[in-house]
C-alpha cells in the first residue's frame, strides 16, 4: 500500500512540474516576457519551497487512506493531521481568492491592504489633516501576507471541525477533498478573470497576487485528486491480491 501511496505522490509531483512553464508562460505571455523568463520559474527558491509545502501536503494526506486501505483504524493523532493541513490548504486558496479580487479592484494597492504598518497610518490620517498625513508602506513582504493566513486557517479549522465531528474516518477524508475541489474550482473562477483584468490594465505588481490565485488553485486541484487516485490504486490491488494467492 505504501508504495501505491508513493506513487501517488510521484504522479502528483510530475504533474506540478510538468505544468509549471505553461501555465506560468500562459499567465505572463507577451513581447515583455520571453520564454526563458518562464523557464528560469524553476531556478526560483519560493518556487522550491513551495513544492515542498505541496507535496508533504500530499503526503500527510494519505496517512489516514493507507492506514484505512490497510484496514486499521487510524488513531485520533492521526485524524488531527489531515485536518490541520486540509485546512490550511482551505485558507490558502480563500486568501488567495481574496487577494486576488483586491487586486482586481484596487490594483497594485491591493497587495498593500493586508499590511498591519498601513493600517496604522490609515488610522493616524484619520484623525489628522492633510497637512500631517503619512503616506502609506508600499514595500511588500511575505510576512504581510502571513497574519491574514492564520487567521483564515483558524477559521477553516474551526468550520470544517464543527462540520466532520461526527465523520468516520474515511467520510472525513472524501468531505475534505470536496471541499478542497469545490473551493479550488471556486478560487479559479475568481482568481483568472481578475488575471485577465489586471494583465489588460498593464498593473504593474496586481498580477503577481492573481497570478499566486492562480497558481494555488491549480495546485489544490490536483492534490484533491491525490487520495482518490489512491484509493483507486488500493482497489485494485484488493482485487489482484486473491488471484496472486492462488
Amino acid at each position: 500500500m505504501k508504495r501505491w501511496a508513493f506513487l501517488t505522490v510521484v504522479i502528483y509531483v510530475a504533474a506540478l512540474l510538468l505544468l509549471t512553464f505553461p501555465v506560468v508562460y500562459a499567465a505572463f505571455c507577451g513581447k515583455n516576457f520571453p520564454v526563458q523568463q518562464a523557464v528560469d520559474t524553476y531556478f526560483y527558491w519560493g518556487y522550491w519551497i513551495w513544492l515542498a509545502v505541496l507535496v508533504a501536503g500530499q503526503v500527510l494526506l494519505l496517512l489516514v487512506p493507507i492506514d484505512i486501505s490497510e484496514r486499521r483504524l487510524p488513531s485520533r493523532r492521526k485524524l488531527k493531521v489531515p485536518l490541520i493541513v486540509g485546512t490550511f490548504l482551505l485558507g490558502n486558496l480563500f486568501l488567495a481568492g481574496i487577494l486576488s479580487l483586491l487586486c482586481a479592484i484596487f490594483r497594485d494597492k491591493g497587495l498593500n491592504i493586508f499590511d498591519s504598518q498601513n493600517w496604522l497610518i490609515w488610522i493616524y490620517n484619520a484623525f489628522h489633516d492633510s497637512a500631517h498625513h503619512l503616506p502609506p508602506n508600499n514595500h511588500e513582504t511575505i510576512f504581510t501576507l502571513l497574519w491574514p493566513l492564520l487567521a483564515s486557517w483558524f477559521l477553516w479549522a474551526f468550520i470544517f471541525r464543527r462540520a466532520a465531528r461526527a465523520d468516520a474516518p474515511d467520510a472525513m477524508i472524501k468531505r475534505l477533498m470536496r471541499w478542497l475541489l469545490r473551493g479550488s474550482i471556486l478560487e479559479l473562477l475568481v482568481a483568472v478573470p481578475s488575471h485577465v483584468i489586471v494583465r489588460r490594465r498593464d498593473d504593474c505588481c496586481a498580477p503577481l497576487g492573481t497570478f499566486w490565485g492562480i497558481a494555488t488553485g491549480i495546485s489544490v486541484m490536483l492534490l484533491c485528486f491525490g487520495p482518490g487516485v489512491y484509493f483507486l490504486f488500493a482497489e485494485r490491488f484488493q482485487r489482484l491480491k486473491p488471484n496472486s494467492n492462488r
